[in-house]
């Protein structure tokens, strides 16, 4: 199971950690983890490049680990780039979770 937890404050998302494998199929295979690996490294990408934000990201494909912080010094302009793009991966997840909620745990603190 991939655990996912997003910690919030004042309302925005300031940080997300995913832990471990789905295990809903086969390595290679599983498009449960396929599609939540897809909605969070969209979400990475969109937050590093449209958003133009450095995140503190984290790593371990072995494990299924992924953890990254938004920045506390970044413009109005970027904090509300980065809101709508972690809101929509928010949704993405837990629309995820309604269909595979033996595989995906959301988390929202």
């Amino acid at each position: 199971m991939t655990n996912v937890c997003i910690t919030k404050k004042n309302g925005e998302i300031v940080k997300v950690v995913c832990d471990g494998h789905t295990n809903y199929g086969v390595s290679g295979e599983d498009i449960v983890c396929a599609a939540l690996s897809s909605i969070v490294q969209t979400a990475v990408l969109g937050v590093l490049t449209v958003a133009g934000v450095n995140l503190d990201l984290q790593r371990n494909e072995d494990r299924g680990y992924l953890s990254f912080e938004v920045p506390n010094n970044i413009s109005q302009t970027q904090r509300h780039d980065v809101s709508v793009i972690l809101n929509t991966m928010l949704c993405g997840i837990s629309d995820l979770r309604e269909g595979y909620s033996d595989f995906v745990e959301l988390e929202v603190k």
